[in-house]
């Protein structure tokens, strides 16, 4: 070869012919990369005479395998987020929403086949809001029914844990256990009938107070579960006529208002009729109620005929093809008998044009009350058809379990239970979130 050749080769060719002897080949690359991916990528050594072709080549394929390999550690994500990441951009670290992913239960992602990458994950996040959302809604109520419990939950539960001493379940707890019921409105019979269950099963073996609750709950549901039953409202009735009852100050006026709320909105045509004329606020109330409902309200002046106005809506009802009307009726002390009477004349006349109205006959119970709820039961049952309860003002009572005495005794339906004054917080009763919420269980 002359001297000219290596001149013509160029630089690298040079280089090559300095460091391989010419009997031998050159090696084939050979990178260790898995030594090389255990350590930190560095920058590339630059090309100089120091250094030969090959190592030079090794190093450049290592960051690359190492590179690739950092990649695929990072995930889908990582991976689908590269696709649209611009050169000169870092691609954002991963941060997955851990708390959303515990309430939700999370499905594989959209597959970008159909879209470009980064329509994929847009996709799956708002699946993802709207699951959210949806578990929100759910859960808002329930929130709400362990709060407005927490009176009731908190007599029986801080009772229930310090009788817990003792690690094994013996005849005296049991006795106090059964106090601990009764003092919270449930009943001796309920009491009774949950202790007893109680020691037939775990009597003397070890529990703990978490366990206690969680039976009494269960049994709880099951008293509860036949009552726990919607209004149903007849559509071949116009109107469904719904008579509400109950004694002083035990919420009538508001339930009335917050079941036309309802009623709206799926869809319904409602009226309201302010039958509580003995009591000027009684009426404005209603009014007031209605406006905000978006519903009509007959009345008249204080000291009207009750019974007259509610005739007079019944009629009107009727002559406008109304679904739904709601007849509120003056507070009534269940003792006084005069007072009584006059309710069963509104039964009586509104039959003259209806024989079968009042189609249902809500008697709202203030849980406030405790045990006396069961004498207003009696005596309004004797004077009108109440054919189910409804039982208010639980977020400012410890006697919440009166409603589970109220079910065992009576067997009335509990169409619905409020919580707070706001217009959503009647709404229909759920025997085993109830039972489990008075327990103080999630």
């Amino acid at each position: 070869m002359s001297e000219t050749e290596p001149e013509k080769k160029g630089w690298f060719a040079r280089l090559r012919s300095r460091g391989a002897p010419a009997s031998e080949p050159p090696r084939p690359v050979e990178p260790e990369i898995e030594k090389e991916a255990e350590t930190p990528v560095s920058t590339p050594p630059t090309l100089s005479a120091s250094g030969s072709t090959s190592e030079v080549l090794d190093a450049r394929a290592a960051a690359e395998v190492e590179k690739e390999e950092q990649v695929e550690k990072k995930g889908w994500f990582a991976r689908l987020r590269s696709l649209d990441t611009p050169a000169s951009e870092t691609p954002r670290p991963v941060e997955p929403d851990v708390e959303k992913a515990a309430e939700t239960r999370i499905s594989p992602p959209p597959s970008p086949a159909n879209g470009s990458a980064s329509e994929a994950p847009d996709t799956w996040a708002a699946a993802e809001v709207e699951k959210e959302e949806e578990v929100e809604k759910k859960g808002g109520w329930l929130s709400r029914l362990r709060a407005g419990l927490a009176k009731s939950t908190k007599r029986v539960t801080e009772s229930i844990t310090a009788l817990f001493t003792k690690k094994k379940l013996d005849q005296q707890t049991l006795d106090d256990l059964e106090d601990v019921l009764i003092q919270a409105d449930l009943g001796v019979t309920v009491a009774s009938r949950l202790v007893g269950k109680l020691g037939k099963e775990r009597f003397g073996k070890e529990v703990t107070d978490e366990e206690v609750r969680a039976a009494f709950a269960d049994d709880i549901a099951e008293i509860l579960q036949p009552v726990a039953m919607s209004l149903v409202i007849d559509r071949a009735k116009k109107p469904h006529v719904i008579l509400v009852i109950g004694v002083n100050g035990s919420g009538k006026t508001t339930t009335i208002a917050k079941l036309a709320n309802l009623y709206k909105s799926e869809g319904r045509k409602v009226m309201l009729a302010a039958g509580d004329t003995f009591r000027a606020a009684a009426v404005e109330q209603l009014k007031v109620w209605g406006d905000r409902a978006g519903v009509p309200v007959v009345a008249k002046g204080t000291g009207a005929d009750a019974a007259g106005l509610a005739y007079e809506a019944l009629e009107q009802a009727r002559a406008e093809q109304y679904d739904v009307l709601l007849i509120d009726t003056a507070g009534r002390l269940h003792n006084k008998s005069n007072l009584m009477a006059e309710l069963a004349k509104i039964v009586r006349v509104i039959r003259k044009l209806d024989p079968e109205a009042p189609h249902s006959c809500l008697l709202v119970l203030d849980a406030t009350t405790g045990q006396n709820a069961h004498a207003q039961v009696e005596t309004f049952k004797a004077m009108t058809p109440v054919d189910a309860l409804v039982l208010t003002k639980l977020d400012g009572s410890a006697k919440g379990g009166v409603l589970v005495a109220l079910a065992e005794k009576f067997k009335l339906p509990v169409v619905a239970i409020g919580v707070g004054e706001g217009i959503d917080d009647l709404r229909p009763f759920e025997a085993r979130a109830f039972a489990r919420g008075l327990m103080g269980l999630s």
